[in-house]
């Protein structure tokens, strides 16, 4: 993934099938870069008797060429199944990746200029490595520029671009498509057309001479053959200008971002030189693979690997680059397209409605409602609240009266100006049309504090800490019920919402219409680690009804036969939901589950936008009557778009799997999580290490710190806090410059793809830096991830 280089031009060559002249077709392409250039040729499995190998027929023609074969099995069999045959250990496609990898740089370090090397792959695209896993799938994280090998044979246009598929579905780019003129088939003639249509270079060559039973004889007619075929100078002529071309475009992107786009939660006053722009070439796993030309040695790699260590804006679920879910897409999209949504319905938007449902809606929601991203979805949210509860309170849907939400300080729910408007008009969060309507409520938070756990409350409980033996001690919320801190909690929660209702009065302020939190992490506001006590009782008291509190305004009518009480309460699960917390949803560990919820994020795997919100039947029946005008109407072109729904349905079902792996429950067992709990209490974990993130709340500029399922947010001291600090970016910015400080030659192996030193990409919210794993990032790289951090 990080093998680009100025001096050195490298190539994946890859087969449509086996017997098809990958091997003749490589050799050609060696010897006419030896012509001129250093080449390199790299076998990476051979199978079958060393004197009949890929890498000695390459010797034998083109001598002045390095070669090198790394793992040699006497079987001629496919290599998985060589490698199941011979009494040797097996070797992981992460080892071979690294093996690749390593013979690259060595190659690169050589420093020998205008250098050549083919990296010469076993079959075809979909070959076996020794693990099984498939060539397209085990090579990925290379990301090498692929030339294919097309097949000349019957049958062979099918395969040729069945193969080229199946590359590009995984991201590689395909420089070249060459293969052998048949005069009986022709394959290459429709090949040719084919490929041109799609801008892909095409080579046809005449077919070798059939072996002789002379060695030596067969040696003359072989090297007669190769040098009859000048023409492939032509396609290394054009390999050396693609090699070029994407060294020029990587160079021109920081200047041409720099004067054509608008980035996101971006000072662009901070972004005017070209270095300041992190260009990403690719990516996989748990990282970029990121451009830097200014590396002080100049037989580096211009590509190096970038931990994504904020998940991409908390996306990110499997790593990127996850086949499973690109197949699904791909599925989509060729079967639909796009379809329209209403009064309609199609198989993937049902196989999501439906596995939500069971997931996390079970035994609370009915209904489900599709929407494009976490923002909307929380304005759909808060749509269906307010006409519940204005149906409730016999007010009319046109009413002019003011309605507003309860939340709590800090809340963060999209930028759209109906989810800002659920949040207070402070901070950074705003613009000029945001009003901020509603009533806000500090809560208390949970951390590390020097090596001690505890509950810090908010200062309009008096302050406070409160001291806890164990994360689940704090979020065992049924066994804190009645302690001293949920009488404090439920106190301060009616005496706001008193003080609110009398406000209101006295001055015809706006009324509560719906309750509206961040279960267990507010995200954006800091990653603020509410305690879940507090967050179960002011669901609670919301749910009491008391009319002093402003909570049921028409005698009777606190609870309907149409399951919600109070006001709708709402759970902003489009970070927290779906495991990035490790629990599927917040109210098995709140106790007690919302009347509309929204997931979005992890939803599809990090792979497109989609949003759900889910709703109890209650919330859906306020919107049922004889009159369209009082249908929820609210939509747009994309409602329930195919793709995202069989994306992530597909996600769904993989992060089942993933439930019940064994690395999961090591590192629950860490937490000391017991399995087999008791059926709807959840316990919580983390991946990353208990012990690492008590001994980090006690180092020196470290305030607190906290960690659940992917999340761990460390608070650094300073005197300014808030959004517009950068106490945090400046305490960890030597995560950024990690992969110059190592020889990339002789760097040992690490994590990333391909072995490579790595940088680390982080986001701060102020005097806060988080960081982020996938729900499948290896503990190894957790473990040295936590190394760097400390």
């Amino acid at each position: 993934m990080s093998l680009l280089f100025r001096h050195l031009r490298a190539h994946h060559v890859f087969g449509a099938n086996t017997d098809v002249g990958k091997t003749v077709l490589t050799t050609a392409l060696v010897r006419a870069s030896a012509r001129t250039h250093p080449v390199y040729y790299l076998k990476p499995v051979s199978t079958g008797p060393l004197a009949a190998a890929d890498t000695a027929h390459v010797r034998r023609h083109a001598p002045s060429a390095h070669t090198e074969c790394l793992y040699q099995y006497d079987h001629p069999v496919s290599p998985h199944l060589a490698a199941q045959l011979a009494d040797r250990p097996p070797i992981s496609d992460e080892a071979l990746v690294n093996a690749i990898a390593g013979c690259v740089r060595r190659a690169a370090a050589a420093g020998l200029q205008n250098a050549h090397l083919y990296v010469e792959t076993a079959g075809g695209v979909h070959s076996p490595t020794l693990s099984g896993t498939t060539q397209a799938e085990a090579y990925r994280p290379l990301f090498l520029p692929a030339i294919l090998i097309g097949d000349a044979n019957l049958g062979g246009i099918s395969t040729t671009i069945a193969a080229y598929e199946a590359l590009l579905l995984r991201g590689y780019i395909v420089d070249a498509v060459l293969l052998f003129r048949d005069p009986y088939y022709r394959n290459h003639e429709y090949l040719t057309q084919y490929f041109a249509e799609r801008d892909v270079w095409l080579a046809s060559f005449e077919k070798p001479p059939h072996p002789l039973s002379s060695p030596d004889e067969n040696f003359k007619s072989t090297d007669a053959y190769y040098n009859r075929l000048d023409s492939v100078l032509d396609t290394i002529n054009h390999l050396d200008s693609a090699h070029t071309s994407r060294l020029a475009e990587l160079d021109s992107m920081p200047e041409r971002a720099i004067d054509s786009v608008w980035w996101p939660f971006v000072q662009h006053a901070d972004y005017q030189h070209p270095a300041t722009v992190n260009v990403i070439d690719s990516a996989s796993s748990d990282f970029f693979s990121v451009y830097d030309n200014k590396h002080p040695s100049p037989t580096a790699s211009l590509l190096h690997p970038q931990l994504d260590s904020s998940a991409s804006w908390w996306t990110q679920t499997f790593g990127h680059a996850h086949t499973n879910t690109t197949l699904a897409a791909a599925r989509a999209a060729g079967r639909y397209g796009h379809v329209m949504f209403p009064a309609a319905i199609h198989l993937p938007a049902l196989k999501l409605t439906e596995a939500m449902l069971r997931g996390p809606g079970k035994g609370w929601a009915q209904r489900v409602f599709i929407s494009d991203n976490g923002s909307t979805g929380m304005e759909v949210a808060i749509k269906m609240a307010l006409r519940a509860w204005t149906k409730r309170m016999g007010v009319p849907a046109t009413t002019t009266e003011k309605l507003g939400v309860l939340g709590l300080t800090g809340s963060y729910h999209g930028d759209t100006i109906g989810a800002m408007d659920a949040c207070e008009k402070t901070g950074v969060y705003t613009c000029e049309w945001h009003e901020g309507k509603g009533v806000w409520i500090d809560p208390p938070t949970v951390g590390f504090v020097d090596g001690k756990l505890g509950v810090r409350l908010s200062s309009g409980m008096g302050e406070g800490w409160y001291e806890f033996d164990s994360v689940n001690g704090v979020y065992g919320v049924q066994e804190r019920m009645g302690t001293e801190l949920e009488k404090v909690y439920r106190e301060y929660v009616e005496r706001v919402l008193r003080k609110q209702e009398a406000e209101r009065k006295r001055a015809n302020g706006p009324r509560l219409a719906a309750l509206i939190i961040e279960p267990l992490v507010m995200g954006a506001g800091g990653m603020k680690f509410v305690d879940p006590l507090f967050q179960r009782v002011l669901v609670d008291v919301v749910r009491s009804g008391k009319e002093e509190l402003g909570l049921c305004g028409i005698k009777g009518r606190g609870e309907g036969q149409d399951g919600w009480k109070g006001l709708p309460v709402i759970y902003d699960e489009v970070f927290v939901g779906l495991y990035r917390l490790g629990v599927q949803s917040a109210g098995p560990v709140l106790g007690v589950h919302p009347d509309i919820a929204v997931n979005a994020k992890v939803l599809t795997g990090g792979l497109v936008p989609l949003a759900v919100t889910l709703a109890k039947e209650g919330i859906f029946k306020a919107f049922l009557s004889c009159r369209k005008d009082e249908a929820l109407l609210h939509g747009h072109s994309y409602s329930a778009h195919p793709v995202g729904c069989e994306v992530a349905a597909e996600t769904l079902k993989e992060i089942g799997k993933l439930t019940r792996s064994g690395e999961w429950r090591e590192a629950r067992k860490r937490w000391g999580v017991v399995e087999g709990q008791v059926e709807g209490k959840e316990s919580v974990w983390s991946f990353w290490d208990p012990e690492f993130v008590r001994r980090l709340s006690e180092m020196e500029r470290v305030e607190e710190v906290m960690a659940l399922g992917c999340v761990l947010a460390i608070k650094v001291t300073g005197a300014r806090k808030g959004y517009t600090s950068y106490a945090a970016e400046k305490t960890f910015s030597l995560l950024n410059y990690l992969h110059v400080r190592k020889d990339v030659a002789q760097a040992p192996e690490t994590g990333a793809p391909g072995g490579a030193p790595y940088s680390v990409h982080f986001r701060t919210l102020g005097n806060v830096a988080y960081f982020m794993t996938s729900l499948n990032t290896k503990p190894a790289m957790v473990r040295d991830i936590e190394v760097w951090i400390r």
